[in-house]
């Protein structure tokens, strides 16, 4: 008994420690965030105004893969005909047989009339994968003139200052990635809808707080920005893994080189919005997606810290249904449920904007901090099951 007992206080304590550290790492990101923000407000050292020094001298190149999109994306055009920073934005068609091309073609119209000129579009006329998005990206990447490669998806939108919030956070030339928050729109009544932001919100607490430690291993891929100089001293992108989650294996790979750091954005300013999956089945598939990229990443270091916090999650959920026959358990499922009123508190703390109303009493809000580890449980039995992952109905790498 006495082992068990060790085991697991140990379990419960370990898991709280843990996400100490990753709050931590969150309030350090924070903090940094601030710091980069308030130079560039500030101005350069030589006295021009940053803002302006950014927009002559530091070109951006925003990529978007378009697959299928036509009836999601009136929001991205909408927000990107609003943005008050030059880019050179690409889109790179892949293979839609809806109305997207057309829809791109009048965009690229509109925003000439706004002196909005160096809009195009890449049309892919096969994807050979293996991983889809990687493909299109490739193709996109490889036309970007700008400096910074930046990076979002077709069902999102934007604020106006969201190029220009992204690239001020590039004011140091060591930092080679940084990452952006990303929230689901809640865009329906109950549970369902509910959950999927507060789940992205939740995610995006361990990635920032990861980040902030110096264990940059994921990011949201529809708010990211690269340096391309960071890109290149890892082997273009050409040289990223195959991966599930493609965004992940980029950051880890400029992470692992060591040569640049990885940041996160602590604030909702930069923030994007995306559409919430409309079933379960959708909903599960995305998020067995990008779980499996962390369990089965190609860097070690992240396949082995994502291993390690789902491992800890799992086995404390997995303890409940034994508690009635081994109730010196309770201290493992009790850390679990621990850490995720911490990660409620955190993500109410920064994002609470970004949040559906109703604070941290919502009677929702408590099921989706019970749900949440169960569900992560759920999607790492079925990742170590084999269970194939699916990206707009098409099969893609493990």
């Amino acid at each position: 008994m006495t082992v068990l007992n060790i085991f697991c206080y140990g379990h419960g304590i370990f898991f709280v420690v843990l996400q100490t550290l990753l709050m931590l790492g969150f309030f350090l990101e924070w903090r940094r965030d601030r710091r980069a923000v308030k130079a560039w407000e500030t101005g350069s050292g030589d006295g021009q105004n940053a803002r302006t020094l950014y927009d002559a001298s530091r070109p951006v190149s925003l990529i978007i893969p378009i697959h299928n999109e036509g009836r999601r994306m009136e929001g991205l055009l909408r927000s990107l005909l609003a943005q008050d920073y030059p880019a050179e934005i690409i889109f790179v068609d892949d293979c839609s047989d809806d109305e997207s091309p057309a829809m791109l073609v009048q965009f690229v119209k509109d925003a000439a009339r706004r002196g909005m000129d160096n809009c195009r579009i890449i049309t892919l006329k096969e994807n050979p994968g293996p991983n889809r998005k990687q493909y299109a990206l490739s193709a996109g990447i490889a036309e970007a003139q700008g400096d910074y490669l930046l990076f979002t998806d077709g069902d999102c939108e934007a604020p106006p200052s969201w190029i220009r919030a992204m690239t001020c956070r590039m004011n140091d030339a060591a930092i080679g990635a940084v990452i952006g928050p990303v929230f689901k729109k809640k865009q329906g009544k109950g549970f369902f809808f509910l959950y999927q932001c507060y789940d992205h919100a939740v995610r995006y607490n361990y990635l920032a707080g990861a980040i902030g430690l110096g264990a940059a291993g994921g990011g949201f891929g529809n708010n990211l920005i690269v340096s391309r100089t960071a890109l290149d001293s890892v082997g273009g992108y050409n040289a990223v893994p195959s991966s599930p989650t493609e965004d992940a294996a980029l950051i880890s790979l400029i992470r692992s080189r060591g040569r640049y750091r990885v940041r996160a954005i602590a604030s909702d300013d930069a923030a994007v919005e995306t559409g919430a999956e409309k079933t379960w089945r959708g909903f599960i598939s995305q998020t067995l997606r990008w779980n499996n990229g962390g369990l089965f990443s190609p860097e070690f270091m992240t396949r082995f810290n994502y291993n390690l916090l789902m491992l800890v999650i799992s086995t404390g959920i997995l303890a409940i249904p034994l508690l009635p026959f081994f109730p010196r358990l309770w201290p493992m499922p009790a850390g679990v449920f621990i850490v995720m009123i911490e990660n409620t508190i955190a993500a109410f703390g920064i994002f609470r904007t970004k949040l559906p109303k109703g604070g941290l009493l919502n009677l929702g809000y408590v099921l989706t901090l019970l749900f949440t580890p169960v569900y992560f449980t759920l999607m790492t039995i079925m990742g170590y099951c084999g269970i194939r992952v699916t990206w707009k109905g098409k099969q893609v790498i493990q």
